[in-house]
């Protein structure tokens, strides 16, 4: 590809997602909305991190796609301190530190 043509990609991709952030914050950003549409927009995270996380434990590339134990017990952990403290901090703080000792300990056998 000559160095135009990955620009113009660059370019169209940025203004097409100027246009969909646009369209909600700047066309809608100052009226209210229904009390359903915020509602709904609670879930997103809830909705969209699942999607972004689970390939990275159930294939991740630094083991070429094989599931492996530490990285599954490092989702458990997370799934349940994020349970049981209702914090995305502590869910992410007790899944951090399972994957870190749960690979600290794989070295040392």
């Amino acid at each position: 590809m000559s160095i135009t043509t990955v620009w113009g990609v660059i370019l169209a991709l940025g203004l097409g997602t100027f246009l969909i952030r646009f369209s909600f914050l700047g066309l809608i950003g100052r009226k209210p909305m229904p009390e359903w549409v915020l509602r709904h927009l609670r879930y997103t995270a809830v909705a969209v991190l699942p999607g972004l996380v689970a390939p990275l434990v159930l294939w991740p590339a630094a083991t070429g796609g094989v599931p492996e134990p530490p990285r599954l017990l490092a989702a458990a952990a997370t799934v349940v301190a994020g349970l049981w403290t209702r914090s995305v901090l502590g869910a992410m703080v007790a899944g951090a530190l399972a994957l870190y000792l749960a690979l600290g300990a794989g070295a040392l056998l």
